[in-house]
């Protein structure tokens, strides 16, 4: 390494520069293979998501290089170096490839596999209808930029690439400062309130109602358009007729058994699940996409439910283990990492570990980086008045020779580490923030249409931030570098762009007061907003909306303990579908209540028994005795009278019989309630109102 770093020749770097390429290269395929199948994945999503992450990590990389080979000529001094021409090359490669896919590729093809369409005509077609509207807001904004370019340096091609430049990094900068503020403040402070495995326990706890709700809510999102989809596949004649393979596509998609139970059932007042009489493209490229993303949305839901459970668990295991002194976290999932299924500890060390030494490190990691964002503020808000105060330059450049100086190997990692810092504080928003339309990243299972959202926020910020980063050094230093000579000089070809790129910045106080005094959530209850921003810190939370961390717990508990009314259902499906086959005696099926159907998870408070009526349907045990063959004729003439009865309004003058009598409150003597029974068609006499409620069972 020393011979490398003292080398007169390029060669050495060369060869340190491809080796770290080829790393960057096999990191970037793991991280794709975590979130992505990757043999079932199409090319067309993994070679543009591929080179979307490896050119961002590539600027990285080339940064501390960059300052090196021309911040100095001593030879003996530099770190990886590379020549001139080789730089020049390896800039405009990664610079304008990371363009060209921020702005044009995968824009595109997000919305090209997000269509619903069967033929790649019209999926590109769609394509461009939905980014229509995005590239006239681009265009308009560049045409004013252009008037006040030309303005200002004439027509010519200096001007027009100028302008492409700046307006691209301004509204780069822009996203970046806002994710890189919130990130500074949350990264630091997640790990010091995660050190403590209590209060780690009790956030998880409260966030378990809100995230079961969003589960059951996906869940039942799904089986609506899923019955929608059963429903269209019944349409045989007509205008269905055009579509027959692709409406066999979707219920093939579906995949609906018949012996599977339901915990919704469509109601004819859903006016939007309602399939039309005349079946389109449109219509069914619309019903594809719902389908396609209610089933990713459940898939998230999913697995961050599964997460939740995990940690939780084994943070109550932690807690345990300081009576006992032995950490045993029992068996792994099939998603866990080789570090987690690995055995080489004792349940004493682990404890160790996990009770006595990870906290301490995360206390002091937190604190550290609560340091480093402390200095990244601070030098973005000296940038432009006190240069010469800025922490990260006196970091960076160790041997000063006045205002210039020289960059060597050690100067180049921390260059590197900061800009990781910084990328990692903006990408950490990425993911916190709840503002981005669902996507989310789900581990061997994301969308499509948020693989290609989230790398295309990878390529937009590397190019910013990488720059904001450079701003730091002196001017005599980043002035002399390649990057300054591709991008630089464009953004300060204009005063406004110098001076937005100097000043802009300081805003970066914005979202980390907003971030570090709990802002989001005070702006959220004073305008009556409806959706959360950020994942607010437990501490600032009044309520989840959903439940307490108590009703949380419980949750937990019935998930872990296998309790849950959830897993019972699953159960009995899987045993009824196993019982299908056999022979059986018939139940005799009791009446169905006039009730609305009832959430199999009545665990979450935010559902409720809601009556529904649904004229012209027949009931489950209606639809049961039609089906059987074993009843003899008075037992259907039974059925039928009974059934007419049932449906008679109670006459005028019947209901008048007994109305200067009063029944004793034991009895339930109520007018108004017995009014209104007497409306829906039913007696007081039944015996179980005499114990209170409305005649039912709750269980």
């Amino acid at each position: 390494m020393i011979q490398i770093l003292s080398s007169p020749s390029p060669v050495p770097s060369e060869i340190f520069a491809l080796v770290a390429l080829l790393v960057l290269s096999v990191i970037v395929l793991l991280i794709q293979r975590h979130y992505l199948p990757l043999r079932t994945t199409p090319a067309y999503l993994l070679v543009p998501v591929f080179f979307a992450l490896w050119l961002p990590a590539t600027i990285v990389l080339l940064v501390p290089i960059d300052l090196a080979s021309n911040a100095s000529t001593d030879d003996e001094t530099r770190g990886i170096w590379l020549p001139p021409r080789a730089l020049l090359v390896s800039w405009r490669i990664s610079y304008w490839l990371t363009f060209v896919l921020t702005w044009f590729i995968l824009p595109i093809l997000a919305e090209y596999s997000d269509a619903g369409y069967r033929e790649p005509k019209d999926r590109i077609l769609y394509s461009l209808r939905q980014n229509a509207q995005y590239y006239a807001l681009v265009f308009g904004s560049a045409v004013l930029g252009l008037v006040y370019f030309f303005i200002s340096y004439g027509p010519s091609f200096t001007s027009l690439k100028g302008l492409i430049l700046a307006l691209a990094y301004c509204w780069g900068l822009v996203l970046a400062i806002y994710l890189m503020g919130h990130g500074l403040v949350s990264i630091p402070r997640n790990l010091i309130s995660n050190s403590s495995a209590s209060r780690r326990l009790r956030r998880l706890q409260g966030q378990a109602p809100k995230l079961y709700e969003k589960m059951e809510d996906a869940i039942v999102n799904l089986e609506e358009l899923e019955v929608q989809v059963s429903e269209l596949s019944k349409r045989k004649t007509g205008s269905a007729r055009d579509y027959q393979d692709w409406i066999e596509e979707l219920s093939d998609i579906c995949n609906i058994p018949e012996s599977r139970p339901r915990s919704i059932l469509p109601r004819v007042d859903n006016d939007n699940r309602i399939v039309p009489t005349v079946i389109t493209a449109k219509y069914l490229a619309d019903l594809t996409r719902q389908l396609d993303r209610a089933r990713h949305a459940k898939s998230r839901y999913i697995d961050e439910w599964d997460h939740l459970l995990r940690d939780a668990s084994k943070t109550q295991a932690i807690l345990d283990s300081a009576a006992s002194k032995k950490l045993d976290l029992g068996g792994t999932s099939p998603s866990s990492s080789f570090w987690e299924k690995a055995t080489i500890l004792t349940p004493y060390t682990r404890y160790l570990l996990h009770y006595q030494i990870i906290p301490y490190l995360r206390v002091f990691l937190g604190g550290f980086l609560a340091l480093a964002s402390a200095c990244i503020i601070w030098s973005e808000l000296v940038k432009a008045a006190l240069p010469s105060l800025s922490v990260i330059r006196f970091t960076v450049v160790h041997h000063w020779t006045g205002e210039s100086g020289r960059v060597g190997f050690a100067g180049q990692v921390i260059a590197a580490l900061w800009i990781m810092y910084m990328c990692a504080a903006a990408l950490y928003s990425v993911t916190e923030v709840k503002v981005w339309r669902g996507r989310a990243l789900v581990r061997r299972n994301t969308a499509h249409e948020s693989a290609f959202w989230y790398a295309g926020q990878v390529a937009k910020l590397s190019v910013p931030l990488s720059y904001n980063f450079v701003t730091f050094l002196s001017r005599q230093i980043y002035e002399e570098t390649t990057f300054y000579g591709i991008l630089g000089k464009y953004v300060d070809l204009t005063p406004l762009g110098k001076w937005f790129d100097y000043l802009f910045p300081i805003l970066v106080l914005f979202p980390v007061c907003a971030t570090l005094f709990g802002l989001y959530g005070k702006v959220k209850r004073l305008f009556g907003f409806g959706v959360d921003i950020v994942d607010e810190d437990e501490e600032s939370q009044t309520n989840y909306g959903t439940g307490s961390w108590r009703e949380g717990r419980d949750l937990i508990e019935r998930e872990l303990n296998g309790t849950s009314i959830s897993r019972r259902l699953d159960e009995a499906a899987s045993r009824s579908t196993d019982s299908r086959s056999r022979t059986a005696p018939i139940l005799t099926v009791p009446a169905a209540r006039n009730e609305g159907t009832r959430t199999p998870f009545a665990t979450s408070p935010s559902y409720h028994d809601q009556p529904v009526r649904r004229t012209g349907q027949a009931s489950r045990s209606e639809a049961l005795n039609s089906e059987s063959g074993d009843d003899n004729f008075f037992t259907s003439l039974g059925h039928r009278f009974k059934n007419t009865l049932d449906t008679m309004d109670t006459p005028k003058w019947f209901q008048d019989i007994g109305e200067g009598l009063k029944k004793p409150k034991w009895m339930g003597g109520n007018d108004d309630a017995g009014e209104s029974s007497n409306r829906a068609g039913r007696s007081d006499s039944d015996i179980r109102r005499w114990f209170g409620g409305d005649g039912r069972i709750r269980l």
